[in-house]
């Protein structure tokens, strides 16, 4: 169950009428049409303890350890407390380089890329799937969050079927600042309608945000804002015209929140060479260097 109090989104309190639990599906890799009915229907799936919990943690090890090397994270990693401070800049020659070796640590791309992300995904197109080389590795401390926003058209260069597979890494409870998908947006035809006309074929593509307030489009909209307590091992993928963001972090004991996401599409459609290949330009063509997570976690948030 769900504590209103805990879920602040921009600086507000949700209230507990515009506020709702992600509804769990049960995953079966026999069951394609299923899957993908639901998807259909809900504008996600939410599998609970899909990767396996320990191989998860040692990707939380493996992440802050490295970010424990350049300052940012206190003993021991896996609480993922921050410092407050950071050396990363003093640490390293290249910040892109840095925070694409972290990107690319084994641990991480064992759950991101692995066996068992491959047969979920090949359930969910009933067809074989790929991933996107280039990821979204997010630490994020208290004080941070992300606008709600489509993801249409920031990745529609290659395929049609891109879906987002958002993964915590450890445990999130709301109040570090947990995923949050606006109920039913992917039927909101007013909203996807103004960006499928936008020119995604330059070089900036860019996320769509929603300039309205979250609890006052919840409102206005009469539906809910959607998310969990998450445990280390779940998942939650969706299309690119769901609407979604995060809650605030406001952690009282500075814990920072970890995730990813990750693109994957049918293997048989067309790729887009901005995220494939072993150095993925990314977007912009600045590759990893581009990301916030390149970015010291003491940089202040107008900035990021």
């Amino acid at each position: 169950m769900l504590n209103a109090q805990d879920c602040v989104i921009q600086g507000e309190p949700i209230p507990a009428e515009l506020l709702g639990e992600l509804t769990p599906a049960a995953f079966d890799a026999n069951n394609s049409v299923g899957l993908q009915k639901q998807l259909l229907d809900d504008g996600y799936l939410f599998f609970r303890r899909l990767f396996d919990v320990e191989d998860v943690m040692a990707v939380r090890d493996e992440v802050f350890g490295r970010l424990a090397e350049v300052g940012e994270i206190k003993q021991p990693v896996r609480d993922g407390i921050f410092t407050g401070t950071s050396c990363r800049r003093e640490r390293t020659t290249d910040l892109g380089q840095f925070w694409q070796s972290v990107s690319e640590g084994p641990a991480l791309r064992r759950v991101s890329h692995g066996k068992r992300a491959h047969e979920m995904m090949d359930a969910v197109f009933g067809e074989t799937s790929r991933p996107h080389d280039y990821m979204f590795l997010r630490p994020s401390v208290v004080g941070r969050s992300t606008h709600l926003h489509y993801d249409f058209p920031f990745f529609a260069r290659g395929s049609k079927q891109i879906c987002t597979v958002w993964t915590p890494l450890g445990e999130i409870p709301p109040c570090d600042g947990t995923l949050v998908i606006v109920e039913g947006s992917h039927r909101f035809d007013d909203l996807i309608e103004s960006i499928i006309d936008i020119d995604y074929s330059s070089t900036y593509s860019k996320q769509v945000s929603i300039t309205e307030s979250a609890v006052e489009l919840a409102r206005h909209r009469h539906t809910r804002l959607l998310t969990a307590h998450f445990q280390p091992g779940d998942v939650v993928i969706f299309g690119m015209t769901t609407l979604h963001g995060t809650l605030d972090n406001h952690s009282p004991i500075g814990r920072t929140r970890l995730s990813s996401d990750v693109r994957w599409q049918p293997s048989a459609d067309p790729i887009d060479p901005r995220y494939m290949g072993p150095n993925p330009p990314g977007t912009t063509g600045a590759g990893y260097a581009e990301l916030n997570g390149a970015k010291p976690l003491d940089v202040p948030w107008h900035v990021r």
